[in-house]
């Protein structure tokens, strides 16, 4: 039996289902870059690519109405 709780989606729930779908590519360039450059890590080497894939989840999540 499903109750009513078992449809709502949290925005965490949220997060995981984009994060791994709508933003894949995205997600996917960023973990790229970080497994590049993880022996040698310095501030802002991913920078691009973390911004990317956090204003994809961003828009994915808490889109605008308008």
């Amino acid at each position: 039996m499903q109750t009513p709780s078992d449809k709502v989606v949290t925005p965490l729930r949220r997060l995981a289902i984009h994060s791994t779908t709508t933003c894949s590519a995205e997600a996917t360039a960023y973990g790229k870059c970080i497994l590049a450059t993880y022996v040698d890590v310095r501030k802002d080497t991913c920078k691009r690519e973390f911004e990317k894939f956090g204003q994809c989840l961003r828009q994915a999540v808490c889109p605008q109405d308008g």
